[in-house]
């Protein structure tokens, strides 16, 4: 059988690939990468020569379909992600879900655990982690309004990713939805840049947490994964 194997990469350091990873992706015959430009820097950092090709969210179906050929001929393939696990708020997803639709018993599809951005806030937030709702990234208009209505209500740890464009108004829509309440009730961690040079993790209320990134523009840059204490 061929396999696709699904390798999580760093999201910032680059010494945080696994060992697993680094042997995976220089035995495949393919790298399916989201961009190859940020691929490659992992690749030339570990010596990887494996030869690479783009998949991502805006690949157009014959691109899918030779990746399904070269599946069916026999080929190991592995699909990574700019940062992170492949497929977890990533369009790798789709892939994955056409590989098992199409082929089922001819390719094995293998996980390679490693570096995922929401584990990695939550495991240093200190909010309550046995059970957590991801949200990947928020509409942009649409039924964003209706999520905070839920976050606000949810009884579980919210976890989701915003984009620096959009961060002070998440914040803002917390402190809305949330209230102005003291550090003892409800709780939003922001991390920014995790594992990079300038990664750090805010916590507060919604109004402390929304005042700091009103404050400190310069720190409005960058990945974000904020986090929610449940109702």
């Amino acid at each position: 059988m061929s396999k696709l194997y699904i390798v999580a990469t760093p999201i910032g350091n680059l010494e945080d690939v696994t060992l697993r990873a680094i042997r995976v992706l220089k035995e495949v015959d393919l790298i399916l990468c989201e961009d190859t430009r940020v691929t490659k820097k992992l690749l030339n950092k570990y010596d990887i020569d494996t030869p690479t090709m783009s998949y991502h969210a805006h690949s157009k179906i014959t691109k899918a379909e030779k990746i399904i050929g070269l599946l069916s001929e026999g080929k190991n393939l592995a699909l990574v992600s700019d940062a992170g696990t492949p497929a977890i708020s990533d369009p790798g997803v789709l892939l994955v879900k056409q590989v098992r639709d199409e082929l089922k018993d001819e390719v094995q599809v293998l996980p390679i655990p490693g570096p995922s951005a929401v584990i990695s806030a939550l495991s240093a937030s200190g909010l309550p982690s046995s059970e957590f709702v991801f949200l990947g990234f928020l509409p942009h208009k649409k039924g964003r309004e209706t999520l905070f209505k839920e976050i606000a209500n949810s009884k579980r740890t919210v976890a989701f990713y915003e984009s620096p464009h959009r961060i002070l108004k998440a914040l803002h829509s917390l402190t809305e939805h949330l209230g102005v309440r003291p550090p003892s009730e409800r709780q939003v961690v922001v991390a920014r840049e995790l594992t990079k040079i300038h990664e750090e993790i805010i916590s507060g209320s919604p109004k402390e947490v929304e005042d700091f990134f009103q404050n400190n523009p310069e720190k409005v840059r960058g990945e974000f994964v904020v986090l929610v204490s449940p109702a």
